[in-house]
């Protein structure tokens, strides 16, 4: 996969990326096995951008990317969000 330059001076990046949210949350029951071969595997295919955020499954997403990707990093541009702050007992969210 061809990489692109992520702005003028930026860092190269595959121009497809992988959104890891759903692996720790929301849609349906997590599967951390095959959410790490699907990260394993992306990376297999060239794609380098992964996208995750302190919130997605209360830091879960996270540590689960992390372990993911720990023998491989140097292959990994990783983009995470921040600043969200959630509420487990009623499950909301607050900027």
């Amino acid at each position: 996969m061809q990489l692109r330059k992520l702005g003028k001076i930026g860092p190269l990046v595959s121009p497809l990326g992988l959104g890891c949210m759903g692996m720790s949350e929301f849609y349906g029951p997590r599967n951390d096995a095959e959410s790490i071969a699907t990260i394993h595997r992306s990376i297999e295919l060239g794609i380098n951008f992964l996208d995750t955020a302190d919130v997605y499954g209360y830091g879960d997403n996270e540590i689960l990317v992390g372990q993911a990707i720990r023998d491989r990093r140097e292959k990994v541009f990783l983009a995470t969000k921040y600043g969200i702050v959630r509420d487990r007992s009623n499950r909301t969210c607050a900027a």
